[in-house]
């Protein structure tokens, strides 16, 4: 059951004497309230402000919306050492630059052991990058976090609130990166956004670092490396379908022309295509021979480089 405004008092008290935690897409502007699991919403990301959720349309993050980063980010800007960030097992690094960014406002990170993780990539990119509190497999993380919830917080330090992460959370609400001047702030890049095929700035967090396009699309390097691999392989299909149009073409204006007795000029166009045929041949071995590439499938191919080196 979705809640809505006005929904009835006595549905949420009977949750909790149950003692059931209520769980729910969220609303835009939801008040936040205890034994509560707020959902974000398919296509949506969750953003947290003081006191109440925001569910909004902003630019994807790592080619995803929900995207982790934006939540914990804006958790980490708001609420500082009262946020518990905890990355899963998931593929590619989701997760890292958001879990640095609640560190770097004195909040706890924990993470899933990769060894107790289905997908390992999402727990060791975090542990690689970010300064973890606690590691544990999944069937322990439910005690972990009941346990931290009930310790009392250390005394809150001061935390300066950077403008690049207060532009992040803006971008993220469905404010413009080039007018709230967060593509500014970056490094300018030679890439293009796959998403948009915008220009992008280079972020630098600690050791992250991190891409964004003009428009909002953000990109870690690893999403970055995996997204422009599958856009080659798209652009070499597109161009072995243009080579093949014209290859039809080439071959109907000779019929054509065969039709009218003009048999030199068939056999120049029927050459012509020919020859594009080949060019086909070789652009559609490329794509076979194309890897799509990250950094499980580097690291994958520097374990078996090292394994033969053994043997």
């Amino acid at each position: 059951m979705a809640h809505e405004p006005g929904c009835s008092r006595n549905i949420t008290q009977r949750y909790h004497k149950v003692n059931k935690i209520y769980a729910a897409h969220a609303y835009d502007k939801e008040e936040i309230l205890p034994n509560r699991i707020y959902i974000a919403p398919p296509d949506h990301h969750l953003l947290l402000e003081e006191g109440y959720v925001r569910v909004t349309h902003g630019p994807k993050e790592n080619r995803f919306r929900p995207a982790v980063d934006p939540l914990f980010r804006s958790a980490a800007y708001t609420y500082g050492n009262r946020v518990i960030g905890v990355i899963l097992s998931g593929a590619l690094d989701d997760g890292t630059a958001g879990l640095w960014a609640v560190k770097h406002h004195s909040g706890i990170a924990v993470v899933q052991d990769p060894n107790d993780a289905e997908v390992s990539s999402m727990p060791e990119n975090a542990l690689e990058q970010v300064h973890v509190d606690y590691i544990a497999p999944v069937n322990e993380i439910g005690a972990l976090l009941v346990r931290l919830s009930k310790e009392k917080l250390p005394e809150k330090t001061e935390v300066m609130n950077d403008e690049q992460t207060k532009k992040e959370i803006k971008v993220a609400k469905e404010d413009g990166a080039l007018e709230v001047g967060l593509f500014q702030m970056g490094q300018l890049s030679p890439f293009t956004c796959p998403d948009c095929h915008g220009v992008m700035a280079k972020f630098t967090s600690g050791k992250l670092t991190r891409y964004r396009c003009h428009t909002g699309h953000a990109f870690s390097m690893d999403t970055l490396v995996a997204a422009l691999t599958e856009k080659i392989e798209d652009n070499l299909y597109n161009a072995i379908r243009g080579i093949e149009e014209s290859i039809m073409l080439l071959n109907h204006i000779g019929d054509h022309f065969a039709e009218i007795n003009n048999p030199k000029l068939a056999a120049l166009y029927f050459k012509k295509a020919q020859e594009a045929e080949a060019r086909a041949n070789m652009v559609r071995q490329t794509v076979l021979s194309h890897e799509k590439l990250s950094k499980d499938i580097m690291k994958q191919e520097a374990k078996e480089i090292e394994n033969e080196i053994k043997i």
